[in-house]
């Protein structure tokens, strides 16, 4: 799916190392590619967002956060476009 600006948005299954890793089956993720993480993060913390993951560099060169909305599906926001 494209995103504004050129990102995309990208679904994939649990995993692992994810954070809802630990979660029931039918609990939502999903991960927003964005080229302003930073400002994001920001807007988000602002609004009083849940912060499950704070503003992260990771190894593979993505810079993401995690929040988790009221209904309890997370969301991922970072630079990782996918392969």
């Amino acid at each position: 799916m494209n995103w504004p600006s050129g990102g995309g948005i990208m679904l994939g299954q649990a995993r692992a190392d994810s954070v809802i890793a630990d979660l029931p089956a039918g609990t939502g993720a999903v991960y927003l590619v964005a080229k302003n993480p930073d400002e994001l993060f920001a807007q988000a913390k602002a609004a009083g967002a849940k912060i499950v993951m704070g503003l992260t560099d990771q190894e593979y060169g993505s810079r993401d956060f995690t929040i988790r909305d009221p209904e309890g599906v997370f969301w991922s926001i970072g630079t990782y476009e996918g392969e």
